[in-house]
């Protein structure tokens, strides 16, 4: 009798001990799934099949199957999973934390992902948004039949385009075919620790808008350049043009806002955690690094990105190449008067507002007796957020009876009673672009 009771008790025991990891289990995947809904955001971890059609990232994609197999009370499974990432990722720190959790688990019940006692609270938040961002990532349809609808033309000789969702956290590239974007991959990336729409020096925004790649700094350049600090930017950086003509029409100042990586003791940072800069992981900067062409490679920022059928921006496209020939011609044709209605009433350049603008105009046409304009290499960019804003960029060939020249214009153009008006013209060389070290 005493063996028969010690055996009801040793049984007793473990359904105590199984029932509690079931509930401890339990309480993880419940906490995971509201970690998953911060922001607005959802993912279903427990529907998602085994096989995802769409190709995603790599660790996003072990991640995934490790919370899958949490919410599906498969903890051997996630513990094999969430070895995985880190055996192929050793300094990616979500991952320690969630093996972490599934550690505690066995033990007591967890409410949360990150439950470890006595951890700083904020980077637990950093952390618990990158597992949202990155498992709503995960399940995004990728843009494979649909463009963005600031992508209205890329000129022959811009192989790629960047577009960033900073909404997403994901920075997109598309391919030049033959003048349509093509979505190629894309990669999750940190913006600024006060979020978006950067104003002035020091707010820790991302700005956002149409911007070009202006120059390259290698991790070896940056290490002569900056020593040790260089190692914030972890493989390198991409400079981009901000603050751009819009820009400094809208008085927004600062500078040093990069594409760049990420400090060599981590795999990637929280979704907000830069000064500005878009951040990606040292190895996402190394894909990127391929497809960058310094002066050439747009990147556009927007708050969310706006995604269309790739033929819906062809009446746009249509439109906008009408009005820049009609403004070449009337050039041409010497009636300065017909050309600088071209030009809206709020028009800027350099320092010339519209009023000095046609007086100098008049001034330079009256001494010529004939000129030839070529454009060619034209890239349209609606600018995010603003339907009635667009960036034009082109080589205009310049000749007339007393000079010729060859430059590479860019022209904001905007809608003025309901005709597209050029509102800003200069040139569109990109000069480097470093200025003091950022910590973005």
């Amino acid at each position: 009798m005493k063996a028969l009771s010690a055996l009801r008790a040793t049984l007793a025991a473990r359904a105590v001990r199984r029932a509690a990891g079931f509930a401890a289990v339990a309480a993880l995947a419940a906490g995971i799934a509201a970690v998953l809904t911060m922001g607005g955001q959802s993912a279903d971890v427990a529907a998602l099949p085994a096989t995802v059609k769409h190709a995603v990232a790599e660790p996003d994609a072990l991640l995934f199957r490790t919370m899958r197999d949490i919410s599906n009370n498969r903890l051997d499974a996630a513990l094999v999973e969430i070895d995985n990432v880190i055996g192929a990722y050793p300094n990616f720190r979500l991952a320690h934390l969630i093996k972490g959790d599934l550690l505690l688990a066995r033990a007591r019940p967890l409410t949360t992902v990150g439950n470890a006692p006595g951890a700083p609270r904020d980077q637990l938040d950093d952390l618990r948004d990158e597992a949202r961002v990155r498992l709503a990532r995960h399940q995004q349809q990728r843009p494979t039949d649909r463009v963005p609808r600031y992508l209205i033309q890329l000129q022959p000789g811009q192989r790629h385009a960047f577009v960033v969702d900073t909404a997403k956290s994901t920075l997109y590239v598309f391919e030049n075919n033959n003048g349509t974007p093509r979505y190629i991959a894309d990669y999750y990336i940190t913006i600024g620790k006060n979020g978006i729409d950067k104003i002035r020096e020091g707010d820790k925004k991302t700005p956002l808008g149409v911007y070009h790649v202006t120059n390259s700094l290698p991790r070896d350049r940056l290490v002569t350049m900056y020593g040790k600090l260089s190692e914030l930017y972890g493989n390198g950086a991409f400079p981009i043009n901000y603050p751009n003509e819009w820009d400094r029409r809208q008085g927004r100042n600062g500078y040093g806002i990069w594409l760049h990586g990420v400090p060599f003791d981590t795999y990637s940072r929280p979704p907000r955690s830069s000064d500005g800069c878009v951040a990606l992981t040292n190895e996402d900067l190394e894909a990127i690094a391929k497809n960058v062409q310094i002066g050439l490679t747009p990147v556009i920022i927007a708050d969310g990105v706006e995604w269309v059928e790739p033929g819906a921006v062809k009446g746009l496209r249509r439109e906008l190449l009408q009005q820049l020939d009609s403004w070449r011609r009337d050039w041409e044709s010497l009636d300065t008067e017909k050309y600088l209605t071209h030009y809206a009433a709020s028009f800027s350049s350099s320092k010339m507002d519209l009023e000095q603008w046609s007086q100098h105009k008049r001034k330079v046409s009256a001494h010529k007796s004939w000129i030839k304009v070529k454009v060619d290499g034209v890239s349209i960019f609606q600018y995010p957020g603003m339907d009635n804003l667009a960036v034009v960029t082109f080589e205009q060939d310049y000749a007339s009876s007393n000079l010729s020249q060859q430059t590479r214009k860019r022209q904001y153009w905007t809608k003025e009673g309901g005709r597209w008006k050029i509102i800003y013209e200069g040139s569109a060389s990109a000069a480097p672009v470093e200025g003091p070290l950022r910590t973005g």
